[in-house]
């Protein structure tokens, strides 16, 4: 009998089915990062971010199964006293794992027509299978206030340094991209009626599904099948960047709440909170100040 799956696409398979989870959650997300915010009790704020920004859609993460499926290879036939021991198929054998493998190829091709749009309408038009998109992308966020550099340093990784200060007056939200409205925010700041302001970060927030932080995971699922793989194998399994980031809080205003593993320290402007940020966290940074009406 034939086996109805081949081994040799098991990491394809299972990033693939990662990458339909991040789709729906999140598809822009931080690397290795330094980010700070300084708030004060007049609602004065400065926030700065740098570091990695990662866009899934502009990764090679989205070509990876077809690449994986692109010759066709036959699959093994076993023995029906033992499916341990490996036999010559049958003509017929041949012919219907053939017809089997077309099949998926056709529908494999549909599938990516239809993921290759969905990814253009959350990509604000931009088309991920053109060469200059990534670039596309960089000039827009060069246009936006904050972004003082933006490099492309390929596979949908970006380089930025981020700055900006204003007053606080509404909420404030990092990154957001022109065209691109369904980003899930890094950090986000709301003000309350009461004159307080909580910070939260959607981002890095655990996922139903993917059981720790949303692009972290897949990059460590990455990692683990490019070990276990062949050096051939191995090199269809794209490297992806794991969050290694550092986040600062320092306000003059009450520290009514926060997750800090240490709680707030003095410092020369007030007080301040510190979160290191690795992919094994589950909750990302939150923090709620007291600024005054």
């Amino acid at each position: 009998m034939n086996l109805p799956f081949s081994p040799r696409h098991a990491a394809a398979v299972a990033l693939t089915a990662a990458l339909s989870l991040l789709l729906a959650a999140c598809f822009v997300t931080p690397g290795k990062f330094d980010a700070a915010l300084d708030l004060r009790k007049s609602g004065a704020f400065s926030y700065s971010y740098t570091g990695e920004i990662f866009v899934l859609g502009l990764s090679d993460l989205m070509d990876m199964a077809s690449k994986a499926d692109a010759t066709y290879v036959p699959s093994p036939c076993y023995s029906e006293e033992n499916i341990e021991k490996e036999r010559t198929c049958t003509k017929d054998e041949l012919e219907a794992d053939k017809a089997n493998w077309d099949s998926n190829q056709q529908a494999g091709a549909e599938k990516r027509k239809q993921d290759n749009e969905s990814m253009k309408v959350m990509l604000g038009g931009l088309d991920p299978a053109d060469p200059k998109a990534a670039e596309e992308l960089a000039a827009r966020l060069r246009r936006q206030a904050g972004f003082k550099t933006v490099a492309y340093k390929g596979n949908g990784l970006y380089e930025v340094d981020f700055a900006l200060t204003g007053h606080l007056t509404h909420d404030f939200a990092f990154p957001t991209i022109e065209k691109m409205q369904q980003i899930t925010p890094f950090f986000v700041l709301n003000r309350r009626a009461d004159g307080s302001v909580r910070l939260d970060s959607p981002a890095l927030q655990a996922q139903e599904g993917m059981g720790g932080m949303p692009f972290g995971n897949v990059a460590q699922m990455a990692a683990a099948e490019r070990s276990k793989a062949s050096p051939e194998e191995a090199k269809k399994i794209p490297e992806f960047p794991q969050v290694d980031g550092r986040f600062v809080l320092t306000t003059d205003g009450e520290i009514l709440a926060n997750n800090t593993d240490e709680g707030a320290k003095a410092d020369p402007t007030g007080k301040r909170l510190e979160w290191k940020i690795t992919p094994r966290d589950k909750v990302g940074p939150m923090a709620l100040i007291g600024l005054g009406k």
